[in-house]
């Protein structure tokens, strides 16, 4: 029997965009003689849809949706659509209205509906509060010669249906585990559609999770994710299976769009291998490719054709650039260099060399005018007072001004281009710097984007070589580095590490080595940034714990890590 995995890449809430694509997936399918077509989870709507699973028009267009797809699907090949389904039970036992599930089509028909078991509410995930949990395991049985005789039979899992095995993780996170009920009905194999959400890394993870269940309870699984950006998400695709002896024998490309096609041989009742894609070299490779898919797909999804960024001569924006030259093309991105009395010769060069390196177009907008003509509105109220922190944030928030100026008349997509350490610890300007549509670097460190702009420089400059060379520096008042405020980047990133990844305390982290007094002032920094992250743009997601959805700190708390 051949299955194919359609590793889709859908617009939320586009049912017509979405059901085309599925419709065409079947259509190679079909003529590749393969029997069942896998898609992922909430293929028809997309995937996280979030609140609008509160609208009931929504709800009714997508079972529309489902039915005419029905309809129009070929013969003789069942497919698996990712769908919601209306609790019909809801208003008389108090339960969640609708149901995370998966469709049967076949034949013309809605064959059967299978509902996700274990729904995930850590992190970026809120599935609780929309949807009731399934109460039994899901299967259904088809031939491969298109007749009842000798049909197998294949469980079905919705992607955390399979984050549950206490052997693999060494605690039990639900009460349920649906592979082994489904080992215990007796399937053949056990698919899982998926929307998994990208961090670095976690492929393998995924990866080594089924392999140890496909060998603990001796069966395939074939798992088939989504692709795509979808607000702060990005999703890799990177579908694979493994055989009963816990081998990968297909894997999908990763951050595109996919069809494969794998065989199970019903004699031996295992899957036959067959191309298997390479995963990225090195956890680089892997983030370039997330960050340029979550930037293009945000832009492209939200209506933008270009983008404006300002470019200081510095890493960070630098980087950002880059990534939006590959995402959209050169012809498609906008550079403002807007220096101030404060900017280094250097810092306009090496914004000037990054431009030439990567083709943009810019404008070179010098503020010192318009800083002098800010300074002379306040000289009366300001008299007397020391040059500080107002005066270098009025400076951002000038270029800031420009720059949201640009977006507005040319409508392009502004993106902000400060990194997660300076995120993290507040070293940004409201309504300045953080302006902007996307983040596009917000969940990288510092150090990371050191190591992502060598990475690309690996073949040839991209990055101007001073750039990386250079202390870092906002060149907000004169001779000022970054270190000035903070302690050296190395230092910073691996503090902040373990206070946000790993949640350790103070004594934790001095007893790992780091000096007290740096801790606690990254702690209390960290603390009081809360109400900028509040008000920054969305930041493309790509650690297990980003500021972002799945971040849900108070700004108003007392509270002190001890």
């Amino acid at each position: 029997m051949k299955i194919a995995i359609a590793q889709l890449n859908p617009i939320i809430g586009n049912l017509t965009n979405n059901a085309q694509k599925i419709y065409e997936m079947a259509i190679l399918a079909a003529n590749q003689n393969v029997r069942l077509l896998l898609t992922p989870e909430l293929s028809l709507c997309g995937y996280p849809p979030r609140d609008l699973l509160l609208n009931p028009s929504f709800i009714q267009s997508v079972s529309i949706e489902l039915e005419k797809l029905a309809q129009i699907l070929p013969p003789n090949l069942a497919v698996l659509v990712g769908t919601v389904e209306i609790n019909q039970n809801a208003k008389i036992k108090g339960e969640k209205l609708l149901y995370n599930s998966i469709a049967l089509l076949e034949n013309k028909q809605v064959k059967q509906i299978f509902h996700k078991r274990l729904l995930p509410t850590y992190d970026v995930f809120d599935e609780g509060r929309y949807f009731e949990p399934g109460r039994q395991s899901n299967y259904f049985t088809l031939s491969s010669n298109f007749n009842d005789s000798n049909p197998l039979k294949i469980g079905v899992t919705i992607c955390e249906d399979l984050w549950n095995d206490e052997e693999f993780w060494g605690e039990k996170y639900y009460e349920d585990n649906p592979i082994q009920d489904l080992v215990n009905i007796g399937v053949d194999w056990v698919v899982n559609l998926s929307a998994s959400p990208y961090c670095v890394g976690k492929q393998k993870l995924r990866e080594a999770m089924l392999k140890h269940s496909s060998q603990r309870y001796q069966i395939p699984i074939i798992y088939a994710n989504q692709i795509g950006g979808n607000d702060d998400l990005i999703f890799d695709g990177s579908s694979f299976a493994v055989n009963r002896q816990g081998e990968i024998v297909l894997r999908s490309k990763a951050f595109q769009e996919d069809f494969t096609v794998i065989e199970f041989d019903e004699i031996s009742k295992n899957l036959q291998p067959k191309i298997i894609n390479l995963l990225s070299e090195t956890e680089e490779e892997e983030l370039w490719s997330a960050l340029v898919l979550g930037l293009k797909d945000y832009t492209k999804k939200c209506g933008f054709s270009k983008v404006v960024l300002g470019l200081s001569g510095g890493i960070d924006s630098s980087l950002v650039a880059a990534i939006a030259t590959e995402a959209l093309g050169k012809d498609n991105v906008l550079g403002l260099l807007m220096p101030s009395l404060f900017s280094s010769e250097h810092s306009i060069k090496d914004a000037e060399a990054l431009v030439k390196n990567l083709g943009i177009k810019s404008y070179l907008l010098p503020i010192g005018e318009i800083m002098n003509s800010y300074d002379k509105l306040l000289e009366s109220i300001f008299l007397g007072s020391e040059f500080g922190v107002a005066e270098e944030n009025m400076q951002s928030r000038i270029r800031g001004n420009l720059l949201m100026a640009m977006s507005n008349k040319f409508g392009h997509l502004l993106l902000s281009t400060g990194n997660k350490s300076e995120m993290a610890v507040g070293y940004c300007t409201l309504y300045g710097d953080m302006n902007g549509g996307l983040a596009v670097i917000s969940d990288v460190p510092k150090t990371r984007v050191f190591a992502l702009c060598k990475w690309l420089n690996r073949q040839g400059d991209v990055i101007p070589h001073n750039v990386l060379i250079k202390p870092p520096s906002a060149e907000l008042r004169p001779n000022q580095v970054d270190q000035d405020s903070l302690p050296p980047y190395e230092i910073l990133d691996e503090i902040l590490e373990r206070l946000i990844h790993h949640h350790q305390s103070v004594t934790e982290i001095s007893q790992a080595g780091f000096d007290l007094e740096t801790i606690n002032k990254v702690l209390k920094l960290v603390i009081r940034a809360e109400f900028k992250r509040k008000q920054a743009p969305p930041g493309l997601k790509v650690t297990d714990r980003a500021f972002g959805t799945g971040w849900r700190m108070p700004i108003a708390s007392r509270w002190k890590i001890d």
